[in-house]
């Protein structure tokens, strides 16, 4: 394998004109630089420099070595300086954006831990229904549930987490028996406005078939999770949620969920940011960090 320092040697040497002006660059002896060029040239199989009394010149193939060389290099101490910050306080903010109700369920939690570890980085959470714009509006990462499908953004999937159907025991009493899909399908249920799709899924005899709620059937549409359940809560009807944001409604009895054998698609949770070259170390950090949390 080809040495890293042997491109540093080879980039002086071109750099500084000479073999002699390249030691002296670079702290070493003529011979210990003339010997790693040589080194070089030996284990690529190409000669990269044609030597006389008075220069150095690149060959053709040196000419493109020597471009990608640079382009290496860079990577190199890119990764470098990368990983040694590491262990350094981030500093400047940090814009994020996601649901009002992911954010109080997940996100602030995490952030207390995190702001622990990175006390000169400040943080800009913003909570909205809607998704934001990256770009205009210049957050760092948005943080979204269900499926990505704004490709203009590269996304990174940080967890999945299950949908449950569910509804107050006072409402299963007064509906027709739900003790299948087809009467689940059939029952009064509540529409989020940004779940698409939906199949189910038998857990025991990993059956999949479509999961198609009657559309004459829905009473209330709304596009947040958190007023669904408030509508569920009060006995309006079935409303799919998910399981993080109906745990103490399910230990408690005040939510029932539906037909357990079955299982609805998991959603997943996603990190977003815009197609940069470089991503910030700080939108790398946080990432990496909500990673480990989920």
């Amino acid at each position: 394998m080809v040495s890293l320092d042997r491109f540093d040697t080879f980039k002086a040497v071109v750099e500084a004109g000479s073999l002699t002006a390249a030691a002296d660059l670079l702290g070493q002896t003529r011979a210990v630089v003339s010997f790693n060029i040589k080194r070089l040239e030996a284990e690529l199989g190409v000669t990269l420099l044609t030597r006389n009394t008075r220069r150095l010149a690149l060959t053709e193939a040196g000419e493109r070595f020597y471009l990608h060389c640079l382009s290496m290099l860079e990577a190199a101490q890119l990764a470098i300086d990368e990983a040694r910050s590491e262990h350094t306080e981030l500093k400047g903010t940090l814009r994020i954006t996601t649901t009002v109700e992911y954010a109080l369920a997940k996100v602030v939690p995490a952030l207390e831990l995190f702001r622990d570890l990175h006390r000169d980085l400040k943080v800009h959470l913003s909570t909205s229904s809607t998704h934001a714009d990256l770009i205009s509006e210049r957050f760092d990462v948005a943080l979204r549930l269900g499926r990505v499908v704004d490709s203009s953004h590269r996304a990174v999937q940080l967890s999945t987490f299950d949908i449950l159907p569910v509804a107050t025991p006072a409402f299963v009493a007064s509906v027709a028996p739900i003790d299948s899909v087809h009467a689940l399908e059939q029952t009064p249920w509540l529409e989020h406005g940004r779940v698409g799709e939906l199949s189910i899924t038998h857990v025991g005899r990993a059956t999949t078939q479509p999961y198609q709620p009657n559309p004459a059937r829905a009473r209330i549409k709304a596009d947040n999770s958190s007023v669904l359940r408030a509508f569920a809560l009060t006995g309006q009807g079935v409303a799919i949620l998910p399981d993080w944001l109906i745990e103490d409604d399910l230990r408690t009895g005040r939510l029932i969920h539906l037909l357990p054998e079955w299982q609805l698609t998991r959603q997943g949770v996603y990190a977003l940011y815009p197609d940069t070259r470089h991503l910030p170390l700080k939108v790398r950090v946080f990432i990496d960090f909500m990673k480990h949390q989920s």
